[in-house]
């Protein structure tokens, strides 16, 4: 059993959190694992890169326009600030597709303060709104792009989704049987596969960015691109406050990281003197997964981890105190307890 964080009230263990872990090489071979590294995983919103590059990859950036902030958008998991909101709308309109394409549902925002402002106006949150609404806007101009129809874009027979299928399935060294496929919460399509393949995907966006592999290739062009942007524009993926957009953003470009629901988390960290130390030729990927589905706990799981790899100096790391949660506090300011973290690597071979 790998516990990888322990929390405490008092000194009284209240919970303990089994996480896996799978670090690999710029080969994609396995360096360092934690619990089960091939565990087969539901990587939800961590694979929206890899569905961005079927995209990517069907010309609709160019078609329409589409920038690497609108890109980052593609692959995030926004807030529903205005900016993002408004930027999807924008997305839409350059496609020739409207809101009443999407088919993803509104819901309260992930973002507290948003949420805040949305009940002062009595607002009700459309499709735009999603969290997800970049990644559909992303689709619906993919489907264009390809010359299928808007209706049903989300359904698996799909000619859009059954290009992302290959897509993802290609991107992460599998075949396209070795992918499960399931409905999402935004209503799309989304994949499980063993979780070493997530790190290893991750790798190859760092491995693109850099440059390190044939920039004549398409596939290699359209990741280093998607790294860009994801790193370029972090406000886009996630938001004020938001891990996703603290990390790239004390980084500069170093790393790029996405989570994704119920506690998955995937990074790939360009080459650096750290990675050739930790035994990659280069870049390296990592991705988490925390078993029992807490977000909170990943985010303290992913800062240890960067700090216990030593990816990172002194100023990057403290940029992600606020999420490494040492001290637990009640509704008044008091510490009540701790949170302990200690990931139990095992170098592989």
């Amino acid at each position: 059993m790998s516990v990888a964080a322990t929390v405490y009230r008092g000194d009284v263990v209240e919970n303990t959190h089994i996480a896996h872990v799978a670090v690999v090489d710029t080969d994609g071979a396995l360096l360092y694992s934690c619990g089960d590294p091939s565990r087969v995983t539901l990587v939800r919103s961590a694979a929206k890169p890899a569905q961005a590059l079927a995209v990517v990859e069907s010309g609709a950036l160019e078609r329409f326009g589409f920038d690497d902030a609108d890109l980052a958008l593609m692959c995030g998991s926004h807030s529903s600030e205005d900016r993002h909101i408004e930027r999807v709308r924008h997305m839409l309109a350059r496609s020739q597709a409207t809101e009443a394409d999407l088919r993803c549902g509104g819901h309260p925002p992930i973002s507290d303060a948003v949420y805040r402002e949305w009940i002062k106006r009595d607002f009700i949150p459309g499709a735009v709104c999603s969290n997800c609404s970049g990644k559909h806007a992303g689709m619906l101009a993919g489907a264009r792009a390809i010359g299928a129809a808007l209706a049903d874009y989300h359904l698996p027979e799909h000619p859009l989704q059954q290009l992302v299928k290959r897509t993802v399935a290609d991107a992460c060294d599998l075949p396209d049987d070795g992918v499960q496929w399931v409905v999402d919460g935004c209503n799309l399509p989304t994949p499980a596969f063993p979780l070493d393949r997530l790190a290893r995907l991750y790798m190859k966006l760092a491995r693109a960015a850099d440059g390190h592999v044939s920039m004549d290739s398409k596939r290699d062009a359209a990741l280093a691109r998607i790294f860009r942007a994801m790193t370029g524009y972090p406000e886009m993926v996630a938001g004020e406050g938001r891990f996703c957009t603290a990390l790239m953003g004390a980084f500069k470009g170093a790393l790029v990281g996405k989570v994704g629901a119920d506690a998955s988390y995937a990074i790939g960290v360009r080459a650096s003197a750290q990675t050739v130390k930790l035994g990659a030729k280069g870049a390296l990927g990592i991705a988490v997964k925390v078993e029992d589905g807490n977000s909170t706990i990943v985010y303290a799981i992913v800062a240890e981890l960067l700090a216990k790899l030593g990816i990172g100096d002194e100023a990057e790391l403290r940029a992600l105190d606020d999420f490494r949660l040492r001290a637990m506090r009640n509704t008044v300011g008091l510490e009540t307890g701790r949170v302990e973290v200690a990931v139990p690597l095992v170098r592989a071979g």
